[in-house]
């Protein structure tokens, strides 16, 4: 199994507590987080290497990340594996893909690059690359099915682990936030790309907040302490130490139930705050010039999952040089200070959260034992 970052190790952990119980003493290893290795999975190289988003960002890691891609496929066909299982990550695990299963090992990629959003004519190289496709979105399934690759709907994992009604007041108390503050999480991003493009712009939206109101508290999740190092070294240097933000190690979940609104980078976050049914405003930044290359491959108007999954912008996005200090802030503010607005999304958002309900462990484990020849018992 290869996952390329956090969130790529909660989606894995999902599947492997529903495999593990099936196969209790197979070697499940490659590449992923801690979450992964709670379930006796064994990461052969650092997950960090991996995390790293952005065309031009990747080409100045390029060589590294090709050498961790080459050194395991060579270990792969001589191992020889029951399977393989790339966990998202789609650029580094569908080379890698193709080449094991042109050698006969039974390949399965768990979530879909959003092949729906941009870049769609990648279904002709996922075929050549993918035995076995595990989705997330149930109008994902005909789009596989169209093109001939055996595909199952499994629903997205975390509708499963995060509650239908979060629990606001124990989220605040975990935090040590007061019950009655107005409270905003901002989460800039896992990777150190998206700290460095991000983290600025978004310390300062808060900044604009807390003089508008200075009772308002931001809390930062970080996936890690070298995250935490680097977002640090980013804001002394814009000048933003004395920004009154409440930074947490890990703890994401607590951070955006305990929210009132959550300034998020794009990606899969953005679920996971519509799955708390929150009120947010999605933001990304990046190098200018993949900006200027990837602006022109989409082609629909969202890149915010809940607004691709509702086909309209119930959130707002701002992206690029419209993510603004200015801009964000005043977005922020527009959802705290209005209380219709926060039911709507609340309803939208719940009757999201039931679309996206399955049995994920279990139905991705037993699509992982049907390819590998074995059956759920």
């Amino acid at each position: 199994m290869v996952a390329g970052e956090t969130s790529g190790d909660l989606l894995a952990s999902r599947l492997l507590s529903g495999l593990r119980p099936h196969l209790p003493n197979a070697d499940i290893h490659g590449i992923g987080g801690p979450k992964m290795a709670q379930y006796g999975f064994r990461s052969d190289w650092p997950m960090e290497k991996l995390s790293v988003r952005g065309l031009f960002e990747v080409l100045a890691h390029y060589r590294e990340i090709k050498g961790i891609q080459n050194a395991l496929r060579d270990a792969l066909l001589l191992e020889r594996p029951a399977a393989f299982i790339g966990v998202d990550a789609p650029d580094f695990n569908f080379g890698l893909e193709a080449q094991l299963k042109l050698a006969g090992i039974p390949t399965m990629h768990f979530i879909s690059p959003s092949i729906w959003a941009w870049r769609g004519g990648r279904i002709k190289k996922i075929a050549r690359a993918v035995s076995h496709m595990l989705v997330v979105f149930p109008f994902e399934e005909e789009i596989y099915r169209k093109a001939g690759i055996p595909v199952t709907y499994v629903g997205y994992p975390l509708a499963e682990v995060i509650p239908m009604e979060p629990d606001v007041a124990a989220a605040r108390a975990a935090l040590g936030l007061p019950a009655s503050a107005r409270v905003v999480a901002i989460l800039p991003g896992s990777r150190m790309s998206e700290l460095k493009y991000n983290s600025v712009a978004f310390i300062e939206a808060a900044k604009v907040l807390a003089q508008r109101d200075p009772s308002i508290r931001f809390v930062v999740p970080m996936a890690g302490e070298k995250q935490r190092a680097y977002f640090l070294e980013l804001i002394s240097k814009a000048g933003l130490a004395d920004v009154p933000i409440q930074l947490v190690a890990g703890r994401s979940h607590e951070a955006i139930a305990a929210a009132d609104t959550v300034l998020v980078a794009s990606g899969t976050a953005t679920l996971e705050v519509a799955l708390f049914k929150k009120p947010m405003v999605i933001a990304y930044k990046m190098m200018r010039a993949s900006w200027h290359i990837l602006r022109h491959m989409g082609y629909q108007p969202w890149i915010g999952l809940p607004n691709i999954l509702a086909r309209e912008f119930v959130v707002p996005e701002l992206l690029q040089d419209a993510a603004t200090p200015q801009a964000l802030a005043d977005a922020l503010w527009s959802q705290l200070s209005d209380d219709a607005l926060r039911s709507r999304l609340r309803q939208r958002f719940t009757d999201m959260h039931h679309s996206l309900l399955r049995d994920t462990a279990q139905e991705s484990a037993q699509a992982v034992l049907q390819l590998i020849g074995k059956r759920l018992t």
